[in-house]
C-alpha cells in the first residue's frame, strides 16, 4: 500500500514539492473557462510570491515554459491569462534577483521573438498593447536580452511608462513597464536620443507630483544609472539636475521608517513588508552601482552615505542581506575617488565601520567589507599632495578621523586588527579561512 494512501487530500498537497504543486495548478486551467482560468492564474501567482530563490529556480525550468507554450498553442490557456502569469513570474524573478535561464532555452522564448518581429515589422496598425505585453514578459524573463530587441522595446515601454493617471491600474502598468526597462543591463549601449528626454520627464514629474509607485520610481533610476556605465556625459544630469543622491537618500529613509526592525524572523513579515525589504535592497544595489560609475562629486553624497549608515545599524539584528548590501555600499564609497573622506566622516560611515569591528561576534562577509573600508580610508588619508591647500585639508581630516577613533576607543580595535590588515595589504584576501574572525586578536 502507498505511504500516502491514508493521507487526507489537503495533507497530500502539502507534502508535494513546490514544483509538483505548481505543475498541478498549471494543468488545471486546461478544462476551465476563461474566468476560472483567471482564478487559477491568481492562485499560481500567490504560490510564486511564497517561493524562495531555490524553489523558484527548480520550478521555472525549460520544461515548464515549454508546457505553457504547448497550452497556448492548443488554446487550453488563453493569451490573456498566459501573459498575466508570465508577467508575474518575471516580476518575482526580477524582485528576488534569480538567475534562471529556463525561458531562454524554451519554445516559448522562440515564439515570443517571432511575434515581436512580426508585430514590429507591420507598416501600420501595430498592436501596441500586445507589443508592450510581449516586451515586458521578454525583458522580465530573459537573461541578457539582445540589443537588437532592446532597441525595439525601449520606445514602446517608455511610452507606456509616460502615463500619468494616478488610478491603481495605470500605476501598476507603469510599474511593470519601468521594472522591465530596469532589467536592461549596463552592457547594452543605446543613444541618449532613444530614452533620455522621456526618462527625465518621468523622474521629474514624480519628484513634483509623486504619481509613481516606489518600485516604479526606483526602476526608472536603475534604468538610467545602467546607461551611465557607457555614457559619462549623463553624470551632470544624474548628479546636478535630477539629484540622484538626494532622491535615493529620501527613498531609503522612508523605507527604513516603514520597516519593523524589532522583528527577528523574516518569516513573520507581511507580504507588504517583504516587498519593501526587496525594494530597499534594490535601492542599495542601485546606489552601489551609482558610486561605481559616477565621477562627479555632489554635496548630497553625505546625505546618501548617512542614510545607508543608519540602515546598517537598524538592520544588524534583523536582516543579513540588508546589512551586507549596506556595508558593501560604504566600502565602495570609501574606495571611490569621487567621494571625499570628509563625506564619510560627516555621513557617520567611519563610526559604523569601527562600531562593527568592535563587536565580539562578527559575520565574515561584513568583516571583510569593514576591513576593506578601513584600508581605503587610511590609505587615502596617507596620500600627500603638492597642493598646499589640499594638503592642509588632508591633515585636518586625518586629525578629525583619528581623534574620533581615540575618543571612542577605536584605536585599540585598529591595533588588534593590525595583522589582518597587513595580511590584506599583501593581497592574500581571497585565501583567508572561512572564519575570518579567527585572525583577530580579542581585546
Amino acid at each position: 500500500m502507498s505511504v500516502c494512501a491514508n493521507v487526507k487530500p489537503e495533507e497530500r498537497v502539502q507534502m508535494m514539492t513546490k514544483t509538483e504543486q505548481f505543475s498541478k495548478l498549471l494543468c488545471e486551467p486546461e478544462n476551465c473557462k476563461e474566468v476560472e482560468q483567471m482564478q487559477k492564474t491568481v492562485e499560481m501567482s500567490e504560490m510564486i510570491n511564497e517561493m524562495n530563490r531555490d524553489e523558484f529556480k527548480s520550478v521555472f525550468t525549460k520544461e515548464l515554459f515549454d508546457k505553457i507554450y504547448q497550452m497556448i498553442e492548443e488554446k487550453t490557456l488563453s493569451w490573456r491569462n498566459a501573459i498575466l502569469l508570465l508577467k508575474h513570474i518575471g516580476y518575482w524573478k526580477t524582485m528576488k534577483n534569480v538567475n534562471a535561464d529556463g525561458f531562454n532555452r524554451s519554445l516559448l522564448y522562440e515564439r515570443f521573438e517571432e511575434m515581436i518581429i512580426k508585430e514590429e515589422e507591420k507598416k501600420e496598425e501595430k498592436n501596441e498593447r500586445l507589443l508592450v505585453d510581449l516586451c515586458e514578459c521578454y525583458l522580465l524573463l530573459k537573461e541578457y536580452p539582445s540589443l537588437e530587441f532592446i532597441l525595439i522595446f525601449v520606445p514602446f515601454l517608455l511610452k507606456a511608462a509616460l502615463k500619468k493617471e494616478e488610478n491603481e491600474e495605470t500605476q501598476k502598468e507603469v510599474e511593470i513597464a519601468l521594472l522591465a526597462l530596469s532589467n536592461i543591463n549596463e552592457y547594452s549601449k543605446m543613444k541618449q536620443e532613444l530614452y533620455l528626454n522621456v526618462i527625465k520627464e518621468i523622474i521629474q514629474y514624480q519628484q513634483k507630483h509623486r504619481n509613481l509607485t516606489k518600485l516604479a520610481y526606483q526602476s526608472a533610476w536603475r534604468f538610467l544609472i545602467y546607461r551611465l556605465s557607457n555614457d559619462e556625459s549623463l553624470e551632470e544630469v544624474l548628479v546636478n539636475e535630477l539629484h540622484l543622491a538626494r532622491e535615493a537618500a529620501r527613498e531609503l529613509e522612508e523605507l527604513t521608517r516603514n520597516m519593523d526592525w524589532n522583528r527577528k524572523k523574516e518569516e513573520e513579515m507581511s507580504k507588504e513588508e517583504a516587498k519593501e525589504k526587496l525594494l530597499l535592497i534594490r535601492w542599495l544595489v542601485t546606489a552601489d552601482d551609482y558610486l561605481s560609475y559616477c565621477q562627479l562629486w555632489n554635496e548630497e553624497f553625505v546625505e546618501l552615505i548617512g542614510s545607508v549608515a543608519q540602515i546598517f545599524k537598524a538592520a544588524k539584528n534583523n536582516s543579513s542581506a540588508i546589512c551586507n548590501w549596506s556595508i558593501s555600499f560604504l566600502r565602495v564609497a570609501a574606495e571611490s575617488r569621487v567621494v571625499k573622506v570628509d563625506d564619510l566622516l560627516k555621513g557617520k560611515a567611519i563610526d559604523v565601520v569601527f562600531e562593527e569591528l568592535y563587536q565580539p561576534a562578527l559575520e565574515d562577509r561584513n568583516v571583510c567589507n569593514c576591513l576593506d573600508t578601513v584600508l581605503a580610508i587610511t590609505g587615502r588619508l596617507e596620500e600627500k599632495t603638492d597642493n598646499e591647500m589640499e594638503e592642509v585639508k588632508r591633515k585636518e581630516i586625518s586629525r578629525k578621523v583619528f581623534e574620533k577613533m581615540e575618543e571612542e576607543g577605536y584605536e585599540d580595535t585598529t591595533t588588534s586588527f593590525y595583522e589582518t590588515i597587513d595580511f590584506l595589504n599583501n593581497e592574500y584576501y581571497y585565501v583567508l579561512s572561512l572564519n575570518v574572525s579567527d585572525y583577530f586578536v580579542n581585546i
